[in-house]
């Protein structure tokens, strides 16, 4: 009889799901551009029994995409270049680069945002994408969700400017050598590379775990 084994990353799982959380109260803090509650709750504690109530702040956000594009055959990679408000005392300015991103409109799917959101920042169709992976930016004060994707395109002549100007965007798509970006990545030099925003960096480090099966996969379809 085979032996049966556990899933990959099964013994990293908490002892404790969401039934361990008694959210008390949520009372609304502010909803504008965007939204804060405040909670009253208790949780179970790892000693036994339960915490003291106590209140938290939870900046509500909901699931976003990004979505990296590459050109294998050019060896070249597209980020956006946009004001960023949260970036306002930055060193190297407001101005972020980025990879194409959005937030998920009730009723979409991940595929559907990556699309639409490549087409309106980028000027691209796309209708592929790799998987990168999920995770929370910020957990300790934030619900937000990102996935992440990447896409595969011909990017020679694909610098512009994009964005919906209802929506008050002003997006630069620049494009570089892939080279260039990874070993600006890889100075070591604190702010010495501008890309510092942790959706571009784990897809760039995605990127490079995954370059040689993207452009495996891209000599194929040329050839065909």
């Amino acid at each position: 009889m085979s032996e049966q084994r556990e899933p990959p990353g099964a013994g990293l799982a908490s002892q404790f799901t969401r039934s361990a959380v008694d959210v008390i109260e949520r009372t609304p803090v502010f909803e504008g551009f965007f939204t804060m509650v405040r909670l009253r709750l208790r949780h179970r504690l790892y000693r036994g029994g339960w915490s003291a109530e106590f209140e938290r702040e939870l900046f509500v956000r909901g699931a976003a995409v990004g979505v990296l594009l590459y050109d294998p055959l050019n060896e070249l990679v597209a980020l956006t270049e946009q004001f960023r408000v949260g970036a306002l005392e930055r060193p190297g300015g407001p101005w972020c680069l980025e990879v194409v991103a959005g937030m998920v409109e009730p009723e979409e799917s991940l595929q559907e945002v990556a699309r639409r959101e490549v087409l309106e920042e980028a000027g691209m169709a796309v209708d592929e994408f790799h998987y990168i992976r999920t995770y929370m930016p910020s957990p300790g004060g934030s619900s937000e969700r990102m996935h992440l994707f990447c896409a595969l395109a011909n990017l020679r002549d694909a610098e512009g400017h994009f964005g919906l100007s209802h929506e008050h965007e002003d997006i630069r798509l620049r494009v570089f050598p892939l080279q260039e970006v990874l070993e600006a990545m890889e100075s070591g030099e604190p702010g010495a590379c501008p890309i510092d925003n942790a959706a571009t960096v784990i897809s760039l480090q995605w990127l490079q775990l995954n370059r040689a099966r993207l452009d495996e996969l891209a000599r194929s379809a040329s050839v065909g």
